[in-house]
């Protein structure tokens, strides 16, 4: 659906208000997984200096794991800004 011009301004079409808030979406899907990595990778950092490995081995093991979904939220954002061939 292409977008309509009224008075001088671009209405987005009911497709378009659906793909903008899927993008919303996956950029907030991202920017909270890594937001979730820089946490579990601070306590990884506290817990090697507090010399308890274990532990920083399982923190750095759930921050690999949330930086992967914040990588798949990035995938799916860069389908949605890529341009239409």
């Amino acid at each position: 659906m292409k977008n309509a011009e009224v008075n001088g301004k671009t209405e987005q079409g009911p497709v378009q208000k659906t793909e903008n808030l899927k993008g919303i979406e996956n950029h907030k899907k991202a920017a909270a997984h890594f937001e979730s990595a820089a946490k579990h990778h601070l306590e990884a950092a506290k817990h090697h200096e507090s010399g308890n490995h274990e532990k920083a081995a399982k923190s750095t093991i759930e921050a690999h794991g949330h930086a992967n979904l914040a990588h798949e939220a990035q995938k799916e954002d860069t389908k949605h800004h890529a341009p239409k061939i």
